[in-house]
């Protein structure tokens, strides 16, 4: 169990202990954050509240861009099985946005009853309507891959008016600004890939979390004090609207707000078109102290737990499918550069770059197809790398260890001598996709 205590007098009355961070961040945004936003009605003018299911769920990856480059085949490709729903073909076949998703189970779940399971996180996304819930689709299937994260497969983006008339969705389109609604919508930064939601809210909400609601809170309290109790109230309203740049200037000069944190106010505008300025709340400061406090010491504390967990998980999270066997898989960092480039090519990544060195071989004077390590020094010197480095390059390069190199080898050399130079680190041994064609054992 972790657990944190606070130093002052309230938190050793009322310490908080919490399980893991999912609990914590769910404790935290409903006693403390919820609050403000109800206060101020934040739903109605912004985000709806957050659920469970937003902390609990597994982090998702949404795959977008053009028709027929690969997304379902890359699905499938980390998957290593097929999945309800699946459609590949050289024209635009996916017409859906499908959540490939864990289940013991393997089936379709159609996105009107997604939107009304708590356990799924795309609630909000009824506000959206059939139009776009007719589209959306759950794929569930008891693959080990989706144990520890969701992938959003989605239409192919065509271009001009054949995109806006014959197409579900666009890249500015509704279809995927529901998706950028949804918590975790979006393209994932690969570092953050293995961070659970709670986590991915942890290291990254403090700030807007703060901002938005607290800029807010001054809005509405403002038109609040500024409203008549009994008579002109329709007069005020329209006056208070019309002049809320001004309001907005006054809120930012009095609390030191950057401009950037306040809403779209023309949108904003039209939205307490809609309102009774009466009905909203004065300003509470202890609501605006509450978050404060949150931000200043829990979400702190809050992250020490957080790398507490990261700590303790498993060097490899994602487990199955194409992540079997590797630590890190096609999202690992440096996966596909320096010494690991080609590593998924059928082709010795080196033959691209072997004329030129075969140019340069066959200046040193080769003997019965080799060069002897003199030779070979006077050329690899050249790029001015330590000789403790060309040394491990050298021990690298001369796979038969026969203290010359063949075209081959001296190709292998001279990519590994780029690869250095490009700020990658050499391995310690030579991966099985840099050995040259020709030295490769045959299986029996």
């Amino acid at each position: 169990m972790f657990s944190w205590l606070g130093t002052d007098d309230r938190r050793k009355k009322d310490p908080e202990v919490f399980q893991n961070v999912s609990e914590g961040l769910k404790k935290l945004y409903k006693t403390k954050l919820l609050p403000l936003e109800e206060h101020y009605k934040f739903h109605e003018f912004h985000s709806p509240a957050l659920e469970d299911a937003d902390f609990d769920n597994k982090p998702m990856v949404l795959l977008v861009g053009q028709y027929s480059t690969g997304k379902t085949s890359f699905i499938r490709y980390l998957l290593e099985q097929d999945f309800p729903g699946m459609r590949i073909g050289p024209e635009p076949t996916t017409d859906s946005f499908i959540a490939v998703m864990h289940g013991t189970m393997e089936g379709l779940i159609p996105g009107n009853a997604l939107v009304v399971d708590p356990k799924k996180p795309f609630r909000k996304l009824n506000a959206f309507g059939n139009a776009f819930l007719n589209r959306f689709v759950c794929a569930q299937l008891p693959n080990p891959v989706l144990e520890s994260i969701s992938v959003i497969d989605t239409p192919g983006i065509l271009s001009g008016e054949k995109q806006r008339i014959s197409r579900v969705a666009t890249e500015d389109g509704f279809g995927y600004s529901c998706l950028r609604k949804c918590p975790y919508g979006g393209i994932v930064d690969t570092d953050k890939l293995l961070l659970t939601p709670a986590a991915y809210y942890a290291n990254e909400v403090p700030a807007p979390l703060d901002s938005r609601r607290a800029v807010h809170a001054y809005i509405i309290s403002s038109l609040k004090k500024e409203m008549p109790s009994v008579f002109g109230k329709e007069n005020k309203k329209k006056e208070l609207v019309n002049s809320l740049g001004e309001i907005y200037s006054r809120i930012e000069r009095e609390h030191q707000i950057s401009p950037g944190d306040f809403p779209n106010l023309k949108k904003m505008q039209e939205q307490l078109q809609a309102h009774d300025l009466n009905k909203f709340q004065p300003l509470k400061m202890k609501l605006l102290d509450t978050v404060d406090d949150m931000l200043g010491h829990d979400i702190a504390q809050l992250m020490v737990l957080v790398r507490q967990e990261e700590t303790q998980r498993p060097n490899q999270v994602v487990k199955g499918g194409a992540f079997e066997g590797t630590m890190n898989g096609p999202f690992g960092h440096g996966y596909g550069e320096g010494a690991g480039e080609g590593i998924d090519e059928v082709e010795w990544v080196v033959a691209r770059d072997k004329p030129m060195y075969d140019e340069i071989f066959y200046t040193l004077s080769p003997v019965n197809g080799k060069v002897t390590g003199a030779n070979a020094k006077k050329e690899m010197v050249k790029s001015k790398l330590p000789n403790t480095v060309l040394g491990k390059i050298w021990k690298l390069a001369d796979i038969d260890k026969d203290g010359m190199l063949d075209d081959e080898e001296f190709a292998l050399a001279n990519h590994l001598i780029k690869v250095k130079l490009e700020g990658h680190e050499l391995p310690s041994e030579l991966p099985a996709h840099l050995v040259p064609p020709s030295k490769r054992k045959v299986p029996e």
